[in-house]
């Protein structure tokens, strides 16, 4: 059954997300690239907490997307659908005005820098709606455009601004600005064919569905920012800016396995192919996980030529930033089939892994070694429990209920 869901139209959907996904990150690589020479370690630190705290709330965007491609499958309307990203896009906009001030704060970052990096929250949530419906309606050529487009369109004005001696903050704001373009670039791919396949039935979508999956996809954003966030706390700004540029290995070794669950998704929320796709995404992301991190090793003497011969402290561990990042690929693998399936109560393993990882970050860890050390053993073990829930629950009769 696993051999079955990686072969014809799937396997093509792969290549083609794939290449979108390869083309967004390798913009948002560059872009961390030219940042890291051009802001130095303290500024480059500076710009990664407020990029990990943008990730973190754009949680609503990623899990929109899920939950709009789930309902696509299941027949709903588009209307009712993008309906539904307006409000949820609303609410975020209220949430990231109110966090300003706080996370400026925490973070020890300036009011307008906050705020750039915070303004592209509702716009993320806009353009996750039109990839849902991409991605639920099987249109992966599409999404790929998509995808691509958006990375493209947030990197290139940050990088614009960045070359012109501009700071973390207007660099952020550029981006959001691009987003915001991509977003109705997307919205504009999506009408051009309308679904075919949809039955306008009396039962609604609500922002209840989207907080459900938010829940899920949050636990999975912080544990992949939150080791970011508090290194930026708890070490000197120096060390802090070295664990951000080993952490660009563990973003690579995380989103470049996307396209399998991205496309692999809309099979995990049909009942009648889900266990043969969770066992199929799973082995897959495992499989690659281990040629990423066997990859890191052997190119791990070009870190200090790409990023500056002040980064050279992270070359002997970048192998375990690589580590880190595919075994929170495998978790997202077997949290996003707890969405397709409507078992979101699987994330409480990820939860239990967050506050596992906070408590030692801030108790044992205090160097960049000991930071990494946390992280990757945390993730590995929290990848591997819910891995295991994950195809059990995907069974019929499963154990983890809906």
């Amino acid at each position: 059954m696993a051999r079955q869901s990686l072969t014809g139209s799937t396997v093509a959907g792969m290549t083609m997300v794939t290449v979108g996904s390869m083309t967004a990150n390798i913009a948002a690589y560059l872009l961390a690239l030219l940042a890291a020479r051009w802001l130095g370690p303290t500024g480059y630190g500076e710009f990664a907490s407020l990029s990990a705290a943008q990730l973190v709330l754009a949680v609503p965007a990623l899990a929109l997307q899920t939950v709009v491609a789930r309902e696509v499958v299941h027949g709903k309307p588009a209307a009712m659908l993008r309906a539904l990203g307006h409000r949820c896009a609303a609410i975020v906009g209220v949430v990231a005005l109110a966090l300003v001030p706080i996370l400026s704060w925490a973070l020890d970052t300036s009011l307008a820098a906050t705020a750039s990096a915070l303004v592209a929250a509702p716009l993320l949530v806009l353009l996750g709606t039109e990839q849902g419906l991409l991605q639920g309606s099987g249109r992966f050529a599409e999404l790929s455009v998509v995808l691509g487009g958006a990375g493209i369109a947030r990197v290139v004005p940050a990088v614009a601004v960045l070359a012109v001696g501009g700071g973390p903050g207007p660099a952020l704001l550029a981006g959001a600005a691009g987003t915001g373009v991509m977003a109705f670039a997307a919205h504009l791919i999506v009408r051009r064919r309308p679904g075919t396949d949809e039955r306008d039935d009396a039962t609604t979508v609500g922002v209840a569905a989207v907080l459900r999956a938010s829940q899920v996809q949050l636990a999975l954003i912080a544990l992949t920012s939150l080791d970011l966030v508090i290194a930026r706390m708890v070490l000197d700004s120096h060390d802090a800016g070295l664990y951000a540029a080993g952490a660009v290995a563990t973003k690579a070794a995380f989103w470049l396995p996307q396209a399998i669950g991205v496309v692999l998704y809309p099979r995990m929320a049909n009942p009648e192919h889900s266990t043969a796709a969770v066992r199929s995404a799973l082995g897959v992301l495992v499989a690659l996980g281990a040629v990423l991190v066997a990859g890191a090793a052997v190119a791990a003497p070009l870190a200090p030529l790409l990023f500056g011969s002040d980064y050279t402290p992270v070359e002997g561990i970048l192998w375990m930033f690589a580590w880190n990042g595919a075994a929170l690929a495998v978790l997202q693998g077997a949290l996003l089939s707890a969405i397709a399936g409507e078992r979101t109560q699987l994330a409480i393993v990820a939860w239990l892994g967050l506050a596992l990882e906070a408590v030692l970050f801030f108790t044992v860890a205090d160097s960049v070694r000991q930071f990494v050390t946390v992280a990757m053993c945390v993730a590995t073990a929290t990848a591997a429990v819910a891995a295991l829930l994950a195809v059990r629950s995907a069974r019929p009769g499963g154990v983890v209920a809906a």
